[in-house]
């Protein structure tokens, strides 16, 4: 059975550790209808449309 020679150091563990931590921004794609910034395979919230076609609509905030 392996067993490690000696301890892994607290800089070694968390630089391995941090690698796999990385936070990863979201993919923002342009409405084709609006312009707005949305995500992948979302409704645009600010026009309602997805696929060039209106889904929902929009509550107006005024």
């Amino acid at each position: 059975m392996a067993v490690p020679r000696s301890k892994t150091s607290k800089a070694r563990t968390r630089r391995r550790q941090s690698i796999n931590m990385k936070l990863v921004a979201p993919n923002l794609v342009e409405c084709g209808n609006c312009g707005n910034r949305v995500l992948l395979h979302r409704v645009c919230p600010k026009c309602g449309f997805y696929r060039g076609k209106q889904v929902i609509v929009p509550e107006s905030n005024g």
